[in-house]
């Protein structure tokens, strides 16, 4: 098999790889390949809102071909392994490519199989998750449906992509039902594996508030670790000293699954070699531990932000600058701070945007507002401001 060279090559064409792809095609930088497999490119954060009902399923999702960057060599195929001893990466069809810079940024990988009885369940009975295109639709499916009964949101231990995920929807969910005087007449419970639902105290007080003003029975230290569909009953595990496992009872479960870097990265000498698997990587500068030129952001990096898509919107800049400065023979100068943006929504018209750094320090891009409480304001930013900003200047490296 002949091998195809390229000065950067970048892995996946998500949010991370398009971001990073545009500001190198910006700065000049003439020979970029990006290795990705999928025709759709989806805008997940939106999928949020598809399952609550306050958006459609086809405003997330746009052609690959729309996206990627006028300039850069799309390899349409799924990268399979890595050597970067050699600097090399072979793609499924056993094309190999050859590059002077790697930037690893394939996602993350959906563990569906690491809950017990989850992967058969999903669509049916009740049982949804946001975190799959074709299956928000059918959460908000069940959730309109419910009249009276009970309904489980949970959410797993370790590293997943948006972590207010899991929570946001029990409060859509719960808001809707509200609103359509059901709401006494179900029963609702948040399974989370930590200690608070936020890991700033002053935004989790006011997530305790919303919770127990909806009547949400929160189960902390805890997470699902099995789903009976057909007895209509999950398995909580408590993650904790001293609680004992239980059984819930439900009519829906939105399930998020457990989540770790993609199996071919877990294999590769670019991981951290613990079961999670990811990129490891110098939090600060982006750049891998071991080999100089090699670069990683977004899901699959180990760097210990939340993974959001607000994480990448500052890491990109950082990579480019860095991977320029390699390039020139310099020491890399640009740091990433661990910026992450969590934006919860808490009603069908409230969202609560908690940003921060690696200390967990409020870092709020609008000081006016209190970052620790929800915002009518927030809410058009989720539905409408933050899609814009996305396709229209993210993706294209100017933002």
């Amino acid at each position: 098999m002949t091998t195809d060279k390229h000065r950067i090559v970048i892995v996946g064409g998500g949010t991370a790889g398009i971001s990073v792809a545009a500001r190198l095609l910006r700065k000049g930088h003439s020979d970029v390949a990006v290795i990705e497999p999928s025709d759709t490119h989806y805008y997940q954060p939106l999928w949020t809102l598809v399952g609550g009902g306050q958006a459609k399923a086809s405003t997330t999702a746009r052609p690959e071909a729309s996206v990627m960057p006028k300039g850069a060599t799309w390899i349409k195929n799924a990268a399979a392994t890595v050597d970067p001893d050699d600097n090399t990466v072979t793609c499924a069809d056993g094309a190999v490519y050859e590059y002077d810079v790697l930037v690893v940024s394939p996602g993350i990988q959906l563990d569906w199989n690491r809950t017990e009885g989850l992967q058969d369940a999903l669509g049916k009975d009740g049982v949804s998750s946001n975190y799959r295109f074709d299956l928000a639709p059918r959460t908000w499916e069940f959730i309109r449906g419910l009249r009276s009964g009970s309904a489980v949101f949970g959410m797993p231990s370790g590293p997943i992509k948006c972590a207010g995920a899991p929570q946001k929807i029990a409060y859509l969910a719960s808001d809707y039902w509200r609103r359509q005087g059901v709401l006494s007449d179900i029963d609702v419970h948040l399974v989370v594996p930590t200690p608070r639902l936020f890991g700033i105290p002053a935004i989790a007080d006011n997530l305790d508030a919303i919770a127990a003003d909806y009547g949400i029975t929160v189960h902390t230290n805890a997470e699902i670790t099995s789903v009976d569909a057909a007895a209509h009953k999950v398995g909580v595990t408590h993650t904790g000293d001293g609680g004992s496992d239980t059984m819930l009872n439900f009519d829906v479960l939105h399930a998020v699954p457990r989540q770790s870097a993609p199996e071919w990265i877990k294999a590769s000498p670019l991981s951290t070699g613990d079961p999670n698997g990811y990129v490891e990587i110098d939090k600060h500068s982006m750049q891998h531990v071991r080999y100089p030129n090699v670069f990683s952001l977004g899901d699959a990096g180990s760097s210990p932000n939340s993974k959001t898509g607000a994480a990448i919107r500052k890491q990109a800049p950082v990579v480019v600058e860095n991977i320029e400065s390699l390039l020139a023979g310099r020491p890399l100068s640009a740091s990433y701070n661990g910026y992450g943006s969590c934006p919860i929504v808490t009603s069908s018209h409230a969202m609560l945007l908690a940003e921060f750094d690696y200390d967990l320090n409020l870092t709020p891009s609008f000081p006016l507002l209190d970052p620790t409480k929800p915002h009518r304001s927030y809410w058009y930013l989720k539905k409408y401001g933050l899609p814009f900003m996305y396709w229209n200047l993210m993706l294209r490296g100017l933002a």
